[in-house]
């Protein structure tokens, strides 16, 4: 009896194509221009996924990512980003995205008021998930600073961050200058894939 998974599977894999868990058309860019150079195709997955309670991200990244990849019969990946502000010990950390929703660019500055130390990162945690239940984790970190002032149009947190030394917040920023600082996970996974030659 032919195992029809097992076929497509192979299919997937010969067509060097990956899936990646988001709905944000930033991430899904990020992700398809590096994979392009690599000439693997990124299928977009726009399910949500139960995000479980971790203070790290890469827990709620892998987490996600297996469910998928056993759902899908393929290689599935999901990042995940986590925000620390130094001034505010951490603060929101691996709960950016809730907070971001919740608390106004101006309500951090508030926050931040008189804060000599501006310094802030992001994690970028992606975890790449086989239908066998193996998974390769991935983490990047993109270092920023807090603007004083709100700057751009955006209404979210991009109106106040910037790039070390950057005189625009990312609001005021063109995509294509910093898409770079986001592809990174992207781009040693692809590496990653070429290396185990999955599609040979």
């Amino acid at each position: 009896m032919v195992n029809f998974k097992s076929v497509n599977l192979r299919l997937l894999i010969i067509m060097k194509k990956v899936y990646l868990i988001t709905r944000n058309k930033g991430k899904l860019d990020a992700a398809r221009h590096a994979f392009a150079e690599h000439g693997i195709k990124v299928l977009q997955i726009k399910k949500d996924y139960p995000e479980i309670q971790s203070d790290k991200n890469i827990d709620v990244a892998r987490y996600a990512a297996k469910m998928a990849a056993k759902e899908h019969d393929a290689p599935v990946i999901r990042e995940d980003h986590g925000f620390y502000i130094n001034a505010l010990s951490g603060f929101p950390g691996p709960y950016g995205n809730y907070f971001e929703r919740t608390i106004s660019s101006e309500n951090i500055l508030e926050m931040m008021k008189g804060a000599k130390d501006r310094r802030a990162y992001f994690v970028l945690a992606a975890a790449l998930a086989f239908p066998d239940g193996k998974v390769k984790e991935f983490v990047h970190e993109v270092h920023v600073e807090i603007s004083d002032k709100v700057q751009g149009g955006k209404g979210n947190w991009d109106d106040i961050i910037m790039l070390p030394g950057a005189k625009k917040t990312f609001s005021q920023t063109p995509d294509d200058e910093w898409t770079l600082y986001w592809t990174k996970n992207f781009e040693e996974i692809a590496r990653y894939l070429e290396g185990k030659k999955i599609w040979r």
